[in-house]
């Protein structure tokens, strides 16, 4: 083999490897399967509750349901929170447990394609498998909903194969994992950066639209929304009882009571959570930080 041909032997193994490295499917648990009794399905159900997915993905017609189509405008287009009932046609109806496993924790379509990080799948990777075989359960219970939402209104740049690119870029700029002196701020790490992935909201993003962990929960803009900080600077005048009130009723220490969004998720999620996981984020965010 000639010196060229052999450079260019090694250019298209090189190529072909970094196309594997960002492209080969993640490898989840083939005998994973969604259970269908009730304790799956109440398990699932609190777990969404937690996540606050009916946030996004309400019903624009009907509120009640998870049939999705909010808006979510953001600086790279405008998102559409799919509908995530078990319709087959336009929802999840033929989804499989592994199907779940890709989407919630590798952002990953059914067809192998990616999703956008609009849907909060980085947070999301820090679920067990069993958490989201509970919410397949539960969502997978659910009536029915025929509603096909639109598609993404994003730059003619910005398509779901770059999305394999930012993901690896994500992987990069992820943070260390934390110490954490007890188990119950480690139960609301869990929560505040997994299950309810308050950082998607709370942290702000770099041009890359990357979180900025040197900043994490410093606040952020979201369109034309402010996000308000939920770092220590910010709740160095609360302690944990004043944040778990806050999160069962929306009471600040100064009298004064949340509004905006932050309403509605207090309102439909904090405030249903067990009395141990609201102050289990209290732990986690009055914290003594370095």
């Amino acid at each position: 083999m000639t010196p060229r041909r052999a450079g260019l032997f090694a250019m298209l193994l090189l190529l072909a490897g970094v196309l594997l490295w960002l492209f080969l499917p993640p490898a989840v648990n083939g005998d994973a399967r969604i259970a269908n009794d009730p304790d799956a399905i109440a398990r699932g159900e609190y777990l969404v509750i937690a996540g606050g997915c009916n946030s996004c993905h309400k019903g624009t017609e009907d509120a009640a349901t998870f049939s999705g189509g909010l808006a979510l405008e953001t600086d790279f287009g405008t998102f559409y929170a799919p509908n995530i009932t078990p319709d087959v046609a336009t929802g999840i109806g033929a989804w499989t447990a592994q199907d779940f496993l890709r989407a919630l924790k590798h952002g990953r379509t059914p067809g192998g394609s990616f999703y956008y990080p609009a849907f909060p799948y980085r947070a999301y990777a820090g679920l067990t498998d069993t958490e989201v075989l509970d919410i397949a359960a539960y969502l997978m219970s659910l009536p029915p909903v025929t509603h096909r939402v639109p598609e993404p209104d994003v730059p003619v740049w910005l398509n779901r194969l770059t999305i394999a690119g930012w993901n690896r870029l994500a992987d990069f700029n992820a943070p260390m994992p934390e110490a954490l002196a007890t188990e119950q701020i480690a139960r609301g790490e869990h929560l505040a950066r997994n299950l309810a992935h308050c950082g998607e909201c709370h942290t702000p993003r770099n041009s890359l639209g990357l979180l900025d962990y040197t900043r994490e929960f410093a606040g952020a803009e979201l369109g034309d929304q402010v996000i308000e900080a939920i770092d220590a600077a910010a709740l160095a005048q609360w302690d944990a009882t004043s944040f778990a009130l806050f999160l069962l009723i929306g009471l600040k220490p100064d009298g004064e009571f949340a509004g905006g969004d932050m309403n509605d998720v207090i309102e439909h999620n904090t405030s249903k959570l067990t009395a141990a996981d609201r102050d289990a984020l209290a732990a986690f965010f009055t914290r003594a930080t370095p």
